[in-house]
């Protein structure tokens, strides 16, 4: 309520002003209109520095006329200094607008309209209408109650209008008002098929967005009898499939076309009749084979996008070269050919903008090498073409004075820097030459280039020390990638002087010496150098750096009295694999928009601050390898943290309530730290949970049943404790699947430069189609890859990327687990490794195993296993570690194929009843026969099959008395004898025992 109630007061201060001024720009609102405004809330509503100027009419936004003084054009779209917020539109609001012509009032959270109120106070003059990125819903359409018949243009986009009688009625009954209608753009909302009736009154409309929604193209015809004079046509986004073809080929008027992003896989020969057609947008789609013929005779064309799609072929046989008006060409993510020398489109002296990337470049003959083109590009790009291999710089760039963004990166293009691009292209903005093979050192010409704002000429081969007079070359740089090169020496101090540089990565080099202004800047990565040093406060009270990246370093120092004022604009700090010690610094606390802390691999002591509970927005902690110890604060459950390293420390007591509310945890790692207690059963409730590792702690009591409730959880270590109890049969019901978000952090996106939209408008105009922001390199995803260290194979290894993505793995060795091993453990089809050695377990290898077809390591060691190895353990093609040895198993060894007879005697040492190759006991067939598959239902604890046992005694006990008694029978002699020497021991029993008692008394 106060914060409405301030808003009020300052809304209250603007008109009053506003009114004094009025005699200078009519039009402002009066003092007297402030009883009039109807407002349902006032949050989000700033002031800010709209109001620069006493003159309304330089104000942003705002435009008037130039003789009357009165407004004529007010643009309130969203910004973050003025923004509406959850107002409802009325008549009043508008009173003081009565000349307006245009009027946006987008991305405002905006909710309707009075009733029988809403623009008529604006209907004379109004002449364009934006209301898009608002939450209307249908009632907007009720708004449109005034004559606005001057209305020309009207933007309802992204505002939740969904199908329904009532929209599709509210839209009939709009095409009645809104004769002069040409331009509507109803795109990002909910509609389906249902609307397209409901369009048919707008007669005069030239242009129709209606960009993702839900279309699949029923009923679409009925547009094409009615709307004769549209031009422009905007259905991308939608479910549209090859159907949608024959349904075009009438729109004759039609001069650009988007059907981007949907479901197209067939041909496209049916509308290539569109002679009149300007601008195509096919990316996006699933179109194959090769472009067809008649593509070439849109001879009209001057923008054509199909990249990402599965079209194939050699470009230069294709309907490409007739294509003599195109200004802009899109290609990539194909599988065409390319020719490298850009021969095909030598006459084309119009194309302005060429992009080329993920395509395969070919070579032509020498001859070629050397043709100068008609055309002077603004835009090419080639970029990781495939099969690159030792590829040059194209001969005909010596021939291009007009280049404004050049992208050659990830060719494995060799040779030195190509310092003559730039002397050639004075103009050139932004220059992407990364992923490359350059070498020797960075030589640039003295000749500075203003115009430049962007170089990336990282993951290189380039040497020696970076140019001192680098600033005076590019003096308002915006963004300089030079990582992962071989750069030595000192960093230029010039750098931190250029006002404009907000974005600076020389990380991965060799470099020495920083100084200590860089470390201002938006954006500074300097990881893995050999930079040393104290940082000195001022770096973390600065008010424009957000994201520092100091890891692998030898900078030293403690960081925690630096002053709990400071950090406030940090969003990551990366201070891993460096000197600093002390103890943890509490000023982290007082940045609000702190997504990622890295600390690790550091000698930090202590205990882990309490004010640590305040990280609301933390994302990324790591805090491993360092000396802290101490209790985790039971506050600390950050609610958006997904990755938290807190390992090789020495952090004790038990689990209490820390992390349990951290319901987007994806990954928690515990390991080599002093935990004890039981594993808390509220760890069922981190949903997203998908690594979990506590190796090498103190925590004892059963593995919790609600482990089994974690669906996303694949790579479990819980090993070199002292848990106890049967293993839960119900982890058997995981599913693993490929997860990228166990394997990446997204910690925002970087604002880069975006010459390029500029460029495009000076020389094609507003674009028409979207196909000019899919070129745009303005944003930056800014990814940290996640690592995960897991023991599998008998190896430690550090997984990362793509390869965690997939990982999956149990290990719960080194416990006092007791009991069989749960069947239901073969339900595991998907895991990679599992290792279950050093316990008590008892019983049988499961003959479920066998389904684990995609296992590579499987160690079931050091336990009380008896039974057979079931001999369906074969089939395991994938097995690369395979580990039995030291338990009671009996029988006969797998048979020695596919994996199986790669493992030697070691995988099977320790079982003394087990036989067959590897091991040199060898198995007697007639002794021993073929033995039975072992049940997986009993569990017998016994040393080895009493009940075979029993058997085979009573069987031979019967045999050797039966035998003797046959031979007695039958040879007297040997009767004779046998009774004899019955009488003899019964005889030298009686003197033992008579002698014995004579002796008794004497004692």
């Amino acid at each position: 309520m106060m914060m409405k109630r301030m808003g009020a007061w300052m809304l209250l201060a603007l008109l009053t002003l506003v009114g004094e001024w009025h005699g200078r720009c009519y039009g402002c609102w009066e003092e007297e209109r402030i009883g009039l405004l109807e407002i349902k809330a006032l949050d989000g509503f700033y002031l800010g520095d709209w109001v620069d100027s006493s003159n309304c009419c330089e104000w942003y936004g705002i435009e008037c006329d130039n003789t009357t003084r009165r407004v004529i054009q007010l643009s309130l779209f969203g910004r973050r200094d003025f923004r509406l917020g959850d107002w409802v539109l009325n008549a009043s609001l508008f009173l003081p607008f009565k000349e307006l012509q245009s009027l946006d009032l987008g991305s405002n959270g905006l909710v309707g309209c009075l009733e029988n109120e809403g623009f008529e106070v604006l209907s004379s003059k109004l002449r364009e209408l934006d209301l898009s990125y608002n939450r209307f819903n249908k009632s907007i359409l009720s708004c449109f109650n005034g004559n606005l018949s001057t209305l020309k243009s009207l933007d309802l986009s992204d505002n939740g209008l969904t199908a329904g009688s009532g929209s599709f009625y509210g839209l009939k009954v709009l095409s009645s008002r809104l004769k002069k209608l040409e331009n509507l753009d109803l795109g990002w909302n909910e509609y389906n098929d249902g609307i397209f009736p409901s369009l048919t009154g707008f007669s005069s409309l030239k242009s129709l967005y209606l960009s993702y929604n839900e279309l699949t193209g029923s009923g679409f015809k009925v547009l094409s009898s009615r709307l004769k004079k549209l031009e422009n046509l905007h259905l991308g986004g939608n479910q549209y499939n090859d159907s949608i073809f024959s349904s075009l080929t009438e729109f004759s008027s039609l001069k650009s076309l988007d059907l981007s992003y949907n479901q197209l896989t067939g041909s496209i020969n049916s509308w290539c009749e569109l002679k009149n057609l300007k601008q195509l947008d096919l990316s996006r789609n699933n179109l194959g084979g090769s472009l067809p013929d008649c593509l070439g005779n849109l001879s009209s064309l001057q923008l054509l996008d199909v990249s990402k799609n599965q079209f194939t072929g050699n470009i230069a046989f294709g309907p490409l070269t007739n294509l003599t008006s195109l200004e802009f060409l899109s290609l990539s993510n194909n599988f065409f050919e390319v020719p490298i020398s850009m021969k095909p489109f030598m006459n084309h002296s119009s194309l302005k903008f060429f992009c080329n990337e993920n395509n395969k470049l070919v070579t032509e003959p020498a001859v070629f090498e050397h043709l100068i083109p008609k055309f002077q590009l603004v835009f090419f790009s080639v970029s990781k073409t495939t099969e690159a291999l030792n590829v040059q710089i194209p001969n005909f760039l010596y021939y291009q004075y007009h280049l404004r963004f050049l992208d050659l990166s990830h060719n494995n293009i060799t040779g030195m820097f190509p310092s003559w691009l730039l002397n050639n292209n004075t103009r050139l903005e932004q220059l992407y030459l990364s992923g490359n093979s350059f070498v020797g050192t960075l030589q640039l010409q003295e000749h500075p280039y203003p115009k430049m704002t962007e170089l990336d000429i990282s993951n290189n081969n380039m040497t020696g020390q970076i140019p001192k007079d680098i600033c005076l070359i590019f003096p308002n740089l915006e963004s300089l990638r030079m990582a992962k090169n071989g750069f030595t020496g000192c960093i230029p101090s010039c750098l931190g002087n250029i006002s404009s540089l907000s974005l600076l990565d020389l990380s991965n080099n060799q470099l020495s010496t920083v100084t200590l202004e860089l470390l201002t800047l938006q954006y500074l990565k300097l990881s893995n150098n050999n930079l040393g040093g104290q940082i000195p406060t001022s770096v973390f009270n600065s008010s424009v750096s957000e994201y520092l990246y100091l890891g692998d370093n030898n900078f030293w120092g403690q960081i925690s009295y630096f002053p709990l004022n400071g950090w406030k604009s940090w969003i990551v700090v990366d201070l891993s694999n460096n000197q600093f010690s002390g103890m943890l610094p509490r000023g982290f606390v007082n940045s609000t928009n702190l997504e990622a802390i890295d600390l690790s691999k550091n000698h930090f002591k202590g205990p882990i601050p309490r004010d640590f509970c305040k990280l609301d927005q933390v994302q990324y902690l790591i805090l491993s390898d360092n000396n802290l110890s101490g209790y985790i604060p039971s506050c600390f459950s950050p609610p958006s943290i997904i990755h938290m390293h807190l390992s090789k420390n020495r952090l004790s007591g038990p689990l209490t309530y820390g992390f349990y509310n951290s319901s987007s945890l994806v990954t928690m790692d515990l390991r080599d730290n002093n935990f004890t207690g039981s594993i808390p059963n509220w760890i069922g409730n981190l949903s997203s949970l998908s690594v979990l590792l506590m190796k090498a702690n103190h925590f004892d009591g059963e593995l919790p049943v609600q482990l089994c409730l974690l669906e996303q959880l694949s790579i479990l270590d819980v090993s070199q404790n002292q848990l106890s109890g049967p293993l839960p049969s119900c982890l058997g019901n995981l599913t693993f699947k490929e997860s990228s978000q166990k394997a990446l952090v997204n910690l925002g996106v970087l604002l880069l430069p975006r010459s390029i939209e500029k460029a495009y408008y000076e020389t094609m105009g507003p674009p028409v189609v979207a196909s000019m922001y899919t070129l745009l390199k303005g944003y930056w995803p800014n990814f940290t890859e996640e690592v995960v260290e897991f023991t599998t194979k008998n190896m430690y290894y550090g997984y990362k990327g793509k390869i965690l993505s997939y990982m999956s793995g149990f290990d719960l060795s080194n416990n006092n687990f007791v009991g069989a091993i749960p069947p239901e453990f073969g339900n595991l089809s998907e895991i990679l490794s599992l290792n279950l050695s050093h316990n008590n377990l008892t019983g049988s290898i499961p003959a479920t195993f066998s389904n684990l077809k995609r296992i590579e390591s499987l160690d079931l060691s050091y336990n009380n296993l008896n039974g057979v190895i079931p001999p369906q353990l074969t089939e395991i093609t994938t097995l690369e570690v395979f580990s039995v040895a030291h338990n009671n198993l009996s029988g006969k060894t797998p048979e020695r194929k596919y994996q199986f007879g790669t493992f030697n005697e070691s995988c099977y040492e320790g079982n003394p009843f087990l036989c067959g190759p590897p091991l040199r006991n060898k198995c007697c067939e007639e002794a021993v026969p073929s033995q039975p598959v072992p049940n997986d239902e009993q569990g017998d604890d016994g040393f080895i099959d009493m009940e075979f046992f029993y058997i085979s005694f009573g069987v031979c006990y019967t045999v050797v008395v039966m035998t003797i008694a046959a031979v007695l029978y039958i040879n007297p002699y040997w009767r004779r004898r046998w009774l004899y020497f019955i009488e003899d021991c019964i005889d030298t029993c009686y003197y033992f025992v008579v002698a014995s008692f004579r002796k008794f008394p004497q004692l």
